[in-house]
């Protein structure tokens, strides 16, 4: 996928993505060694535009699977179709033997596909993006153990799906729960933290077009600023794009005190942090 870790660096910036020496080495590295790539960091740094990136610079199909408190095996690997299953049954004929109508409901027709055996199953190019990995149960966790080792899926009445091609495997976590070390060992881990001002107003400019280069170092100064206060939620870099895009649309050319008291709510989503940053910050009210 990637020649080296600056073929990664450049590709991936002509996705749109600014990566660091260190993502881009370890996205080279995943790609080589054909790990699963696990990336942590806090919510709105780039963790899951990373994959996204990846897909398009490699041109693959992105399969997501967005994992959520309650996510189980029929939601993220397969599940047969059990409608169709019964209206199969019910139009055998009287005299069929159950053993033929059961190997004629288990098959290919009746299965439903779900994006962990959907990314197994392909043969073209493919990133499989698993988001959010730490609100799922421990359980799910199990479930990926095999597909992550293996690159394997075993359905019970059709046998074991071997992939024919390797996903690219990106899991990303936002650390709200530590992840079991049988997990971490089979990944390649990368940890993506809030970027330096410099960084920021850079990947402000790229994605943001017509932003100008002096509001872009404002917006990413002032974001830095909010992030070195006790809020209870920090402006990811998401909400900083957010906030940038939010000036332009207003025709604001300087990000001063009055331009940022009234355009605050675009990065602090909590009241109790909108209050400290205008107290501390001596905005106007």
């Amino acid at each position: 996928m990637f020649a080296s870790p600056d073929d990664a660096r450049t590709r991936l910036a002509a996705a749109g993505y600014l990566a660091d020496t260190a993502t881009a080495t370890t996205v080279f590295l995943a790609a080589r060694l054909e790990r699963p790539l696990l990336v942590e960091g806090p919510a709105g740094v780039g963790k899951t535009e990373l994959a996204k990136a990846v897909a398009a610079t490699t041109a693959a199909e992105l399969i997501r699977l967005q994992c959520y408190e309650g996510l189980d095996e029929s939601r993220a690997l397969y599940e047969w179709n059990y409608k169709k299953q019964l209206l199969r049954i019910q139009a055998a004929p009287s005299d069929q033997a159950w053993e033929q109508t059961h190997d004629d409901i288990f098959t290919e027709e009746f299965l439903l596909t779900r994006p962990l055996l959907a990314a197994i199953r392909r043969a073209e190019p493919t990133v499989l993006l698993v988001d959010e990995i730490d609100k799922t149960d421990v359980e799910v966790e199990a479930l990926l153990l095999e597909v992550l080792s293996d690159f394997q899926v075993t359905i019970p009445e059709m046998g074991t799906v071997a992939a024919t091609r390797r996903p690219f495997v990106v899991l990303t976590s936002n650390a709200n729960r530590e992840l079991s070390e049988a997990l971490k060992r089979r990944c390649l881990y990368l940890y993506i933290d809030y970027p330096d001002a410099e960084r920021e107003r850079d990947i402000l400019l790229e994605r943001v077009p017509g932003l100008p280069s002096a509001l872009a170092e404002q917006v990413a100064r002032a974001a830095a600023t909010l992030r070195a206060l006790e809020l209870k939620k920090s402006p990811s870099l998401a909400e900083s794009i957010d906030w940038a895009r939010t000036l332009l649309a207003l025709g604001i050319e300087h990000l001063d005190d009055t331009a940022m008291a009234a355009t605050l709510g675009v990065v602090l989503k909590h009241v109790a942090d909108h209050t400290r940053a205008v107290k501390e910050l001596d905005l106007p009210v």
